[in-house]
């Protein structure tokens, strides 16, 4: 039995605020003119904290080329590997993606079409965060293949994160080029994954050969990359097109999201050498609600927009945004808590759960 790696639960941790307050924050498009100081700052909050999903695949490379590194493939192994994806993540998506159908039925008299709500559930078009759960099972479909090759050469397993790179900017070069490309690909986050891959199958070298300096050193690199991503994203939207090449914009946006998910590892690697014990429990009980936050919130947060409205309350903008952000996130804890604890096979509406039900501030080792 594999040491688990406990650094990947505060990286699913800030990956589950982050998206939250991705969709938070967007509301700053209608609520404050351009180039408004109001404008800018949540322009760039917004844009700065987009590399969670980098982040969400990044874990997805760790944990499953961490397990399966020395495991064969037989008949069994690989059954209960699509068993897992079956019931984790499919039933639950096409759970979401029904709730959401139902939900833009009411709300924007979208009609209830079955070959058009196939269509959508199909390509993750039920909800707008749902696309990602399209990609997400594109890598589980060739995560067997990977592994195969990662275990056949060498070079390949060495320098998985730069082939990783390169094959997400080759793919943005082959979309730039053709109009093949219709619906969203796996090759979009290929860097991140390619990532994650790289530290699951050396985990043990990539943790002894850590510092504080490369944490750093990957923080400043990864804030500067995302600075210049933002800039040039904002000028671009506002302002007249700067004069900058397709390449190197998409290259920086590559970067930023690789190395700031590896910033991310590294942080999350200190804090659990900071952590006790029970801190890092806890931690663990929160990150396994968060392929449910995904799913779930942004229904809870369009209702808790509903009954606290950005405009026409007597307080400001931002403490509203800020009051949605913080309500819509324990909201969303205390929802799929409720259904843990209470309701059978919750799993097959948020994903794989514990089998303890404790609120995160009950756990005590």
């Amino acid at each position: 039995m594999k040491k688990e790696i406990a650094s990947i639960y505060y990286v699913r941790f800030f990956a589950m605020l982050f998206v939250v307050l991705v969709h938070t924050t967007a509301q700053y498009r209608h609520l404050f003119p351009a180039p408004s100081i109001q404008n800018t700052f949540y322009f760039f909050l917004n844009n700065i904290v987009r590399v969670e999903g980098g982040m969400f695949v990044m874990i997805m490379g760790i944990v499953f080329f961490y397990m399966y590194r020395d495991r064969p493939f037989t008949k069994d192994v690989l059954l209960s590997y699509w068993k897992k994806r079956v019931t984790y993540i499919l039933i639950p998506y096409v759970v979401w993606s029904l709730i959401y159908e139902v939900e833009m039925w009411h709300y924007q008299d979208r009609p209830l079409v079955l070959s058009d709500i196939l269509h959508r559930m199909l390509f993750g078009e039920s909800k707008y965060q749902l696309y990602f759960i399209f990609i997400v099972v594109q890598f589980y479909l060739v995560f067997p293949l990977l592994m195969m090759l990662v275990r056949k050469f060498t070079f390949f397993r060495k320098y998985l994160w730069l082939f990783g790179i390169l094959a997400e900017f080759g793919y943005f070069q082959f979309t730039m080029h053709t109009h093949y490309v219709k619906v969203p690909l796996m090759l979009s986050f290929i860097g991140s994954y390619m990532l994650g891959a790289w530290i699951g199958v050396h985990y043990e070298t990539v943790k002894e050969k850590m510092s504080k300096k490369k944490m750093l050193l990957a923080g400043v690199t990864s804030l500067l990359f995302g600075l210049t991503y933002v800039f040039i994203r904002y000028r671009n939207t506002y302002f007249d097109r700067l004069p900058i090449d397709d390449d190197f914009y998409k290259m920086t946006s590559i970067l930023f999201k690789v190395i700031g998910s590896l910033f991310f590892f590294y942080f999350a690697e200190y804090l659990v050498k900071w952590s006790s014990q029970k801190s890092v429990h806890r931690m663990r009980s929160i990150a396994y609600y968060s392929f449910g936050f995904y799913l779930m919130h942004p229904l809870v947060l369009f209702q808790v927009m509903k009954y606290l409205p950005t405009r026409g309350t007597p307080m400001s903008f931002h403490i509203t945004i800020l009051l949605q952000y913080v309500i819509t996130v324990i909201l969303c804890y205390l929802i799929i808590w409720f259904f843990h604890r209470f309701v059978p096979f919750a799993s097959f509406i948020f994903g794989k759960l514990p089998k303890n039900a404790k609120l995160f501030w009950q756990i005590k080792e």
